[in-house]
């Protein structure tokens, strides 16, 4: 064969859109991929609550403007996003330029990262998971995810880095 590299990427294209829904724009990769991927663009995106059974119990989740639930990434900062790769295919991030909350009463905010404007409840980063349906919680506790809540913890201020050296102590030794 005289492309296999083509042939091999047309067969993953076909995977993706059997799959997923993808796009050829999602397959062609970079910031916008996701966005293609899960129909999200840099138009207002509304973070809303809705009742959905999570481990057995019906709680209350936040969820993007489809139903669809959001989850955030415990390793995650409140500046940058550590989901990439095959992770990030799985779960896309949640972008916007401008997004709303309704019925949230955490703060929202745009972080801009490798994702573009990824949104953030509380500083913690949304994703959405590629196996869910509106309604449907499929996601938790998996690769380290979890569904955001409304009561989600604000990601407290970093500590110190960790190059930081105490000040010398008095030249005298006895710290007084």
């Amino acid at each position: 064969m005289r492309h296999p590299k083509l042939i091999i990427a047309g067969i993953g294209l076909a995977a993706l859109t059997a799959a997923g829904g993808a796009t050829a724009a999602a397959a062609a990769g970079g910031p916008s991929a996701s966005n293609a991927a899960i129909g999200h663009t840099a138009a207002a995106a509304t973070v809303r609550t809705a009742s959905a059974t999570v481990a057995g119990q019906t709680e209350t989740i936040l969820v993007n403007s489809g139903g669809l639930p959001l989850y955030f990434y415990r390793p995650d900062t409140a500046a940058k996003s550590l989901v990439t790769g095959g992770v990030a295919a799985l779960w896309p991030a949640l972008t916007s330029a401008a997004p709303n909350a309704a019925g949230a009463t955490g703060k929202l905010t745009v972080v801009n990262d490798a994702h573009g404007h990824q949104v953030a409840y509380n500083g913690h980063l949304l994703y959405t998971f590629v196996s869910d349906h509106a309604g449907q919680v499929t996601g938790q506790g998996v690769q380290n995810f979890f569904v955001a809540t409304p009561g989600l913890t604000p990601i407290a201020s970093s500590p110190a880095p960790a190059g930081t050296v105490p000040a010398a102590p008095p030249a005298n030794g006895y710290g007084y």
